[in-house]
């Protein structure tokens, strides 16, 4: 019976009679590259020492070697080169990440400067018609005296409606709730005469308000919302206590002003019904101002 030989098998057996070959032959096979150039040699030195049919062979044998030899450069070649195009796709992503995070990092300024910028406008727009404003108010209910002041004292319901629900501005909301809280968060002067707050009363406020720990660019736009709605009542300034300590940015408030948003004086009058195209376009004007001579 014919024998089945193995992959293994004919694997070795080839090997065998390479070597086999080889010997007869004169040649060395070693595990490296081989030099075409030497083998083509040899088989011409052998001339007529080997019959037609095996010259035809071997010189078959030379050049499928070469043709080999040929596409394993090649292959070689394609590697190095995919390697270099990688290397070059990633240098060019992370260049590519590099610029966009600055392109984000100068739009979000340019979008800081433009609130900014409204906001302003918006409150010139406002000074006109501050005496119409004050006097529609009912007898004895007081103007406000920022916009602080006056959306602490509407309904806060409508307050988050306005700026949260319409106006997709929850750092503006989040401002006006944690300086009402205030008497939880804030530092009483010795002196009762006012109160103020660090950030870190503010980190502790909004912790408290949003039910979780917040981010610190949500702190810094809420500080930053707080010193544009506060208008006079708030003072943004540095506090050192002890030759040691360092200075420490807070949040002032006298104590007439603190009291004042706890009023509530404006719930009920609805006066949050007009503004709503105001708080979307980003401005802080309240409604009611007090005027000035």
């Amino acid at each position: 019976m014919p024998r089945h030989t193995t992959p293994d098998d004919d694997g070795t057996e080839s090997t065998a009679t390479d070597h086999a070959l080889a010997y007869e032959l004169g040649m060395d096979i070693g595990h490296g590259d081989t030099d075409t150039d030497e083998l083509q040699s040899l088989v011409s030195e052998l001339g007529d020492e080997v019959s037609p049919p095996v010259s035809s062979v071997l010189e078959l044998l030379v050049a499928t070697i070469e043709d080999l030899q040929e596409r394993v450069d090649d292959l070689e070649d394609d590697v190095a080169q995919t390697h270099d195009v990688a290397t070059t796709a990633v240098g060019t992503a992370a260049e590519n990440e590099s610029r966009l995070n600055d392109v984000e990092t100068r739009q979000e300024t340019t979008h800081d400067v433009a609130k900014s910028a409204i906001a302003k406008a918006q409150q010139l727009e406002a000074d006109s018609d501050q005496q119409e404003d004050a006097e529609q108010l009912p007898e004895g209910i007081e103007p406000s005296s920022s916009p602080l002041d006056f959306f602490a004292n509407c309904r806060q319901s409508k307050v988050k409606q306005t700026f949260v629900e319409e106006a997709n501005r929850q750092n503006t909301y989040r401002a006006i709730a944690a300086a009402k809280r205030w008497p939880e968060f804030a530092t009483t002067r010795t002196d009762g005469s006012g109160v103020f707050m660090t950030k870190a009363d503010l980190q502790t406020a909004l912790t408290a308000e949003l039910g979780k720990e917040p981010h610190r660019q949500t702190i810094k736009r809420v500080w930053e919302t707080l010193v544009e709605l506060g208008g006079d009542d708030i003072v943004e300034k540095t506090r050192k206590v002890g030759r040691d300590q360092t200075k420490t940015e807070i949040l002032a408030m006298d104590m007439a002003a603190a009291e004042g948003l706890l009023e509530k004086r404006y719930i009920g009058l609805d006066l949050l019904e007009n503004t709503d195209h105001k708080a979307a376009t980003g401005g802080v004007t309240p409604v009611v101002v007090e005027s000035t001579p």
